[in-house]
């Protein structure tokens, strides 16, 4: 997509949420990006970028990977800390990754921590997905966005669910919104979703292709998460390459991302799903064991309970 050490300039429109759900209208703020790809003495099929929009402020940084390349494999990764959290640079120490990132949301304020959502990593399922959530004194039942890798290393983004240890996606996201909850979820319309790894956050930031922010409908309303924020993202394009994002913030020189900017960097790079992933103080890439980003402004690393986590064969 890009030449190497070649400056790409880039210009898009960054797309407003109301709150409608997946549906947005534009704005007139734009987003400017250069890009440029980064020498860091990676294998062949994996590449790394660098982009900044000075004016907002924004940096951010992507990694391609090839997925069709044998000897490359993605997995989900789980702590084994006895507080089940552990730093992504103790991830990829512990386990010789080439590149990871963080993953899925799980509870601070518990020792050892819990997992929020569907959590599998080769082929265990270590927490199954959360059935309902209570906004407002009522309950909505949930099927949110989900990253999976299957055994043949093909990368899917499902609006998922568990039933009896097992996982099921449906073709659309359930049809929640702000005080109108979906009382119960009807496996009747949903289908298996044969993944060895998988991992829930969310939302959803891009499905077909297209720009598909799905606050409501995944139940993030009246939450800090479509606020901007330091971010991670994991999406996949159509020739099953990779992408893995993170986006720094609360900086002066990056103030974080909205879900929309974040969907527009995926599409920049092709992504046909991509999905946001937890962010803010937990946002963190690790490339050779070398932290790319400034997780919070600094060097500190935030322990996290799961990582995307990128592997290759020599």
């Amino acid at each position: 997509m890009f030449n190497k050490f070649f400056l790409y300039s880039l210009l898009f429109w960054s797309i407003s949420f109301v709150s409608i759900g997946c549906d947005n209208k534009d704005s007139s703020r734009s987003l400017e990006i250069n890009w440029t790809e980064i020498e860091k003495d990676l294998p062949q099929g994996i590449s790394l970028y660098y982009g900044a929009d000075n004016k907002l402020p924004l940096k951010a940084w992507v990694v391609k990977i090839d997925g069709n390349m044998s000897n490359i494999k993605a997995k989900v990764l789980v702590s084994h800390d006895t507080d089940k959290r552990e730093t992504v640079e103790e991830f990829v120490d512990n386990t010789q990754a080439v590149v990871a990132i963080n993953a899925g949301y799980f509870l601070m304020h518990m020792n050892p921590t819990h997992h929020v959502g569907l959590l599998k990593a080769d082929g265990q399922l270590v927490e199954p997905a959360s059935e309902s959530i209570i906004r407002q004194n009522l309950r909505y039942s949930i099927a949110r966005g989900a990253f999976g890798i299957d055994k043949n290393n093909m990368f899917d983004i499902a609006w998922a669910s568990t039933k009896n240890d097992s996982l099921f996606e449906w073709v659309k996201p359930l049809n929640n919104s702000n005080g109108n909850p979906v009382s119960n979820l009807n496996f009747e319309k949903a289908q298996f979703w044969d993944m060895e790894h998988a991992v829930h956050a969310g939302p959803v930031i891009v499905h077909d292709a297209k720009l598909h922010v799905c606050i409501d409908e995944e139940v993030f309303f009246g939450t800090k998460i479509p606020e901007l924020h330091p971010r991670t993202a994991v999406g996949y394009t159509r020739d099953n390459s990779l992408i893995l994002v993170v986006v720094d913030g609360r900086q002066s020189d990056s103030r974080g991302a909205s879900l929309e900017d974040l969907a527009n960097i995926m599409l920049q790079f092709d992504c046909i799903e991509a999905l946001n992933l937890d962010g803010g103080g937990s946002s963190t890439m690790v490339i050779n064991g070398e932290l790319i980003n400034r997780p919070a402004g600094g060097v500190s690393q935030r322990e996290v309970m799961s990582s995307i986590a990128v592997f290759v064969n020599e």
